[in-house]
């Protein structure tokens, strides 16, 4: 990391800021979160004053968390930015903890002029949510006192289900209101998801396709090469559709689908995604093998080398039932979308790493082409907006091969992020740049979560009750179970696995 990246962009924020981190000896402050806010320093957009502070139960002091967390950062920007890298330990359901961390806030407001700004990042397991919640409203450091704010920070998993959700919606309530309330998916951060809406909203060309009379179907895949990793009893637990369906599919699907927001602004754009999500028909239980498919990968190659089956890895059971894939087919009761199909898939061990929305268009309704032709159909227009690894938007078309003889082949025009902009930043650094402007356009509310779980809940209770009797049922290095190809309709082709 160098102290000498371009701004790119990125508005600094007007009010002072303490950010405290709860969980911050853990793996996503390591991993995400230091790096993103050094980043910001680097670019010189964090507010000023700024100043984080960790909390967590390992005994550490202000300089052990200051060396456990450089990692890479460039000496000539870690002068500068160690010094506002404080922490104090304590036991997340202490009350005690709280009142010792209320002291040090206050202190660093008195000298270093923090504003009473707060901002609460929940980087601990959701185990802890609650408890954390409950312990900042005893301590007094929930409610917003003169000009201070106070912000708090959730990561998803947000609730194992409805009941869970709606409990967990209740109790932060009682501590903070929705306008403090920022559950953060990191997908939302990436250039491409956000750029969805520029594409669809800012350019009056492409609007008035996207409905029902152009389009065919929308494909959403977010495909893996890893497996699980050292997460076995993660996703023992939660699984791949808690894990990328109840939270990422499902916004990138609002995005790509949601009507035009009367302004684009927090309330305005969030109103339009849960409406979205109110227009999807729930699935049905009693055909549940048309409509969803589940799998678990058993062992084979990626990028021909041997990797185990699921039920191999670390923390899982060899007779486990957790599905590392999945695969939907959604129908929205819209005006906008009736008819049409979205389809859903995610997994883990996949062949390539990949997150994509294809925007499938129907065919020409006369084929004056024919003869033309070499397989006896005209490939279909398709617009692709490429989340990772490589962002950017393709549109495919037909045109005439150079020739004295009249053939034609699909061919793409490209929009590269990467070639245009430069490398993107890190989603994580927008989100937090947003945290603390006071922004939550990229944040989702309590009815979307809730919605969100109306809609997943079913699906999990249904696959609990009938457990799969054909797991593990593709190998590693394969797109999927083959039954995720019948959820297409005859005329609709399939997958986009090239």
């Amino acid at each position: 990391m160098t102290d000498s990246q371009p701004n790119r962009g990125l508005v600094r924020p007007s009010d002072p800021c303490t950010m405290v981190i709860f969980g911050a000896t853990g793996d996503l402050t390591h991993r995400k979160l230091m790096p993103s806010l050094a980043g910001l320093a680097a670019k010189g957009v964090l507010p000023e004053p700024f100043t984080i502070v960790g909390y967590a139960i390992d005994q550490w002091d202000d300089e052990r968390f200051r060396q456990e967390l450089r990692g890479d950062i460039a000496p000539a920007l870690w002068q500068t930015f160690a010094p506002n890298l404080f922490y104090r330990a304590g036991d997340f359901r202490d009350p005690a903890g709280y009142v010792r961390l209320r002291t040090l806030l206050d202190q660093i407001d008195a000298e270093r002029g923090a504003a009473g700004n707060r901002l609460y990042y929940l980087a601990t397991p959701p185990s802890f949510y609650a408890d954390i919640v409950a312990q900042l409203g005893a301590a007094g450091l929930a409610h917003e006192e003169g000009q201070g704010w106070r912000r708090i920070v959730i990561e998803k998993p947000f609730g194992r289900d409805l009941t869970t959700a709606r409990a967990l919606n209740q109790t932060i309530g009682q501590v903070f209101a929705e306008s403090q309330i920022y559950r953060i998916d990191h997908y939302l951060g990436k250039e491409t998801v956000q750029n969805l809406l520029i594409f669809r909203f800012a350019n009056r060309i492409f609007e008035p396709l996207w409905n029902r009379e152009y389009i065919d179907h929308v494909q959403i895949t977010v495909a893996e090469t890893l497996g699980v990793e050292r997460r076995g009893k993660y996703y023992e637990e939660a699984g791949i559709v808690r894990d990328m369906f109840q939270n990422h599919m499902l916004q990138l699907l609002c995005l790509i689908g949601m009507e035009p927001p009367i302004a684009f602004n927090a309330d305005d754009v969030r109103d339009e995604t849960a409406k979205l999500l109110r227009a999807i028909r729930p699935l049905p239980l009693d055909q549940l093998d048309r409509w969803a498919v589940r799998g678990q990968y058993d062992a084979g190659l990626i990028d021909g080398q041997a990797v185990p089956a699921y039920r191999a890895e670390r923390d899982v059971a060899p007779d486990s039932h957790s599905p590392t894939f999945a695969a939907l087919r959604l129908r929205l009761d819209n005006w906008r979308w009736n008819g049409v199909p979205f389809y859903l898939r995610s997994g883990k061990r996949l062949p390539r790493k990949l997150s994509e929305i294809a925007v499938r268009f129907k065919r020409t309704p006369h084929l004056m082409f024919r003869p033309l032709l070499h397989e006896g159909k005209l490939s279909a227009n398709t617009f692709v907006f490429n989340i990772q690894p490589d962002e950017g938007i393709a549109l495919t078309f037909e045109v005439k091969r150079p020739a004295n003889e009249l053939r034609m082949r699909s061919v793409d025009m490209h929009f590269d992020y990467d070639a245009l902009f430069g490398d993107p930043p890190e989603a994580y650094e927008g989100l937090l740049l947003d945290c603390m402007q006071g922004d939550q356009t990229l944040f989702v509310r309590s009815d979307w979560v809730e919605l969100a779980w109306e809609l997943i809940t079913p699906l999990l209770e249904t696959w609990a009750a009938h457990p799969p009797a054909d797991f593990p049922n593709y190998a590693a290095g394969t797109w999927g179970p083959p039954a995720a190809d019948t959820l297409f309709e005859r005329s609709q082709g399939g997958w986009r696995n090239d």
